[in-house]
């Protein structure tokens, strides 16, 4: 992870074992502040010029919200200086883009923050199954493949329907004509019977009978030839019915396989969980290193999102970041970075209740690098489908976020992203039961291979 202090215009990087690499940086000016609050690299670009301040050179830029703010080399006055990004000097900039990777958690503190050894018994609830990851990966690339064969298996279920349905279409409606032509024959039977009945004097009786006589052949000639032709496309009619069915089944489990291998992909990664007193939420997201639909990044799984409880919810419980660091005897050794102290660590993770179903759910399969995020505040507007968690502080300056033009992104409804080959389908989705409002201002709740750990 990297932490940014506003306070000391430095940036720290750390991995598992400690801080590896420091500098002074130039954060936002007045007005222009950089925001504090948690995020996460969303997209790196070594030779990046900004498409907002002039073409300017922003050489190793690593973006961290879509809106504009960014970590990159830049001129440093040793005060702050920029709009809003966190600019770092040129060598160092170059160094840090080599040793991070998307997804990795930045932390901008407004005082000198680090991480430091945590324990809780939340924390030791997610304990790893070493058996499960161990078979995890052979898993996920079996339940790929059933997952590409179920949509092969789909597709051609689906042409074999349609196909059926085409031709078994005349057979259909040449039924339908002769049924409408029997029932009219009918009709006219029983029309010419109550007629007989009916005659009163001989001559109208015979034209009856003449009338009833004719009726009843055709009635029985259509009557045949009905029969005759249900009989003959019967088989027909079954067949394009157990096709179509057939095809149904064929899209359920393709469904089904590809869930399947999405969550086995899924459990590959480590996870980021986030915990809102403001909306009462708990947000789950990783990532799927599926790039995003839209252009840049990649698309983080935002299929988990549940309500918690939380005790006192009306009392503030700070900003706090719990990262598993390494993997250790007792399952994981995690660390903790508090940047705005309303209530300590402990007692914020002594307030809240993760739901039994998410920790049976994720605690098998948390890695290193999985954090758990604690926060008084809600999501910003900022996090999407392709970004981790975006969290601004609201009690602390940000013009640097909120004088830039929010970020455009389609939703899912509006890219049409369907289910396909890769075991990936909808990743965002909008909230069907939208939490309750914000009570804080400033922010809304919308809706790599393995390397050494750099934090």
């Amino acid at each position: 992870m990297a932490i940014v202090s506003i306070k000391s215009q430095q940036v720290t990087l750390y991995d598992a074992d400690g801080w590896i690499l420091r500098a002074p940086v130039s954060t936002g000016v007045k007005e222009r502040e950089t925001p504090a609050g948690v995020f996460a690299i969303v997209q790196k670009n070594k030779d990046h010029r900004s498409n907002m301040y002039d073409d300017a050179s922003m050489p190793n830029m690593q973006r961290i919200t879509w809106n504009g703010l960014a970590l990159h080399g830049g001129p440093l006055p040793g005060y702050a200086a920029s709009h809003g990004c966190v600019r770092m000097p040129f060598g160092f900039a170059e160094k840090l883009f080599d040793k991070t990777r998307l997804g990795m958690r930045v932390i901008i503190s407004p005082d000198d923050a680090a991480p430091i050894d945590f324990s809780h018994p939340a924390l030791s609830l997610f304990k790893p199954d070493a058996e499960i990851n161990a078979a995890a990966p052979a898993k996920a690339e079996t339940l790929s493949r059933e997952a590409a064969d179920a949509i092969t298996a789909a597709d051609e279920t689906k042409k074999a329907a349609a196909r059926a349905a085409r031709e078994s279409a005349p057979l259909a409606a040449s039924l339908r004509k002769l049924e409408r032509a029997k029932a009219r024959a009918d009709a006219e039977l029983a029309s010419a019977d109550k007629a007989v009945a009916n005659a009163k004097t001989d001559q109208t009786r015979t034209k009856a009978q003449d009338r009833q006589q004719k009726a009843a052949a055709r009635a029985a000639e259509l009557g045949t030839r009905f029969d005759a032709a249900k009989a003959d496309a019967s088989s027909k009619l079954d067949a394009t019915s157990t096709a179509k069915e057939a095809a149904k089944a064929a899209q359920t489990r393709k469904a089904d396989t590809a869930k399947a291998a999405l969550d086995a992909k899924l459990a590959l990664e480590p996870v980021s969980i986030y915990i809102s007193r403001a909306t009462r939420r708990l947000y789950v997201r990783r990532n799927t290193h599926k790039p995003a639909p839209d252009g840049g990044g990649v698309v983080f799984d935002a299929t988990i999102e549940v309500p918690i409880t939380i005790r006192d919810p009306g009392r503030p419980i700070g900003t706090h970041v719990f990262t598993a660091m390494a993997s250790n005897d007792a399952g994981l050794r995690w660390s903790a970075v508090t940047i705005e102290n309303r209530d300590d660590a402990k007692n914020a993770l002594d307030r809240i209740t993760i739901p039994k179903d998410i920790i049976d759910r994720l605690a098998p399969t948390t890695l290193p690098r999985s954090s758990i995020v604690v926060s008084d505040e809600p999501l910003s507007e900022e996090t999407n489908y392709r970004t981790e968690f975006v969290a601004v502080l609201s009690d602390q300056p940000q013009g640097g976020f909120i004088t830039r033009k929010p970020s455009e992104v389609l939703m899912a409804d509006e890219m049409g992203y369907r289910q396909d080959g890769d075991g990936f389908g909808i990743f965002f989705e909008r909230n069907p039961n939208p939490p309750p409002a914000n009570p804080r201002r400033g922010s809304y709740q919308p809706y790599p291979s393995m390397q050494r750990n750099w934090w």
